[in-house]
């Protein structure tokens, strides 16, 4: 444990098995689905990796992380019903959480839970654009959580219509948050990207202040236990003991926010090129769940949870 610093019809409807088997007939079929999704891959890797503002400028922020987008087929079906702004269920009782991102939550029948502002917008965006559908899951890292629910990436095929990959389109609506894992890391370049543009778009949740980001030196962050926020600061010191290091965003170490990074991201941060000392000093923008341990923090698992932003000197 780190001390310091989470309309009715009447027409026959065809059982499972022969949606199945429309869903998956011809190889010709299948192999134009695949290339599609090739092609999406790639132009996002590219989209990513070559993004430029209107004047042809470098971004100014950047996911620490790769921007890789490789996955390959899972389980395909009809999705039958939506629980929320991020799980649904498909016609083989499979019950899959887009993985990703993270819709505002809400209750479920948990008692106290409040549930987060436009938690049922983005339920209503999911089941508008998904429910009814057919739907090819497709995975980049871990496919089952302790819930043994699916984690995967879902493209919804509307009949007549171009395919839809569901993650992007509610973080492009900005009803939902990029939300990543260590295991499960794929395509989160790309998220990442399509977030900003709805953040700076003022869309969906942004304009919320429950969602608002964070400043490293609010002192606010130490009542947000179990909150997933994103917090924005300047580095002020780097500190490693054994296997962990320390981010610090203020000289009272012991009492202000503090980013804990594991040895795993260490190491994928310098698989990427970036050295934790060279962080000192950097303007970062982080992701994940505060916790309170002397003080506020939040831990970084993986790089995908780190932003760099050039600020040019200015706060």
């Amino acid at each position: 444990m780190v001390t310091k610093r989470r309309a009715g019809t009447t027409t026959p409807q065809p059982t499972m098995l022969e949606r199945r088997t429309i869903f998956r007939s011809g190889a010709a079929h299948a192999n134009g689905l695949a290339w599609r999704w090739k092609r999406l891959g790639l132009v996002l890797l590219l989209l990513g990796a070559m993004m430029t503002d209107a004047t042809g400028a470098k971004p100014t922020e950047r996911t620490a992380g790769p921007n890789e987008c490789h996955l390959v087929d899972g389980e395909a079906g009809v999705v039958t019903h939506v629980i929320d702004g991020d799980t649904l269920v498909l016609d083989n009782t499979l019950e899959v959480r887009l993985v990703g991102m993270q819709a505002p939550k809400l209750p479920l029948g948990r008692p106290g839970f409040v549930a987060w502002p436009l938690g049922e917008e983005a339920k209503a965006a999911l089941e508008r654009m998904a429910l009814g559908q057919a739907a090819q899951l497709r995975y980049g890292g871990a496919r089952r959580d302790r819930y043994n629910r699916a984690l995967a990436h879902v493209e919804i095929l509307p009949e007549g219509r171009e395919p839809i990959w569901v993650q992007r389109e509610m973080v492009a609506q900005g009803l939902a948050r990029v939300y990543s894992f260590a295991d499960n890391r794929q395509c989160v370049g790309a998220l990442m990207n399509v977030e900003r543009e709805a953040r700076h778009s003022g869309l969906g949740l942004w304009p919320d202040p429950y969602y608002a980001i964070r400043p490293a030196t609010d002192l606010g962050l130490a009542t947000r236990h179990d909150v997933y926020d994103l917090v924005e600061g300047r580095v002020v010191s780097v500190g490693e003991r054994g296997p962990i290091a320390y981010l610090d965003f203020g000289r009272e170490w012991s009492t202000d926010f503090t980013a804990v990074l594991t040895a795993e991201a260490m190491a994928a941060l310098a698989e990427s090129g970036i050295a934790v000392a060279a962080l000192r000093g950097q303007r970062v923008r982080l992701r994940g769940w505060i916790e309170s341990h002397n003080g506020p923090s939040l831990r970084i698992t993986h790089p995908e949870q780190l932003e760099l932003l050039e600020t040019n000197g200015e706060e």
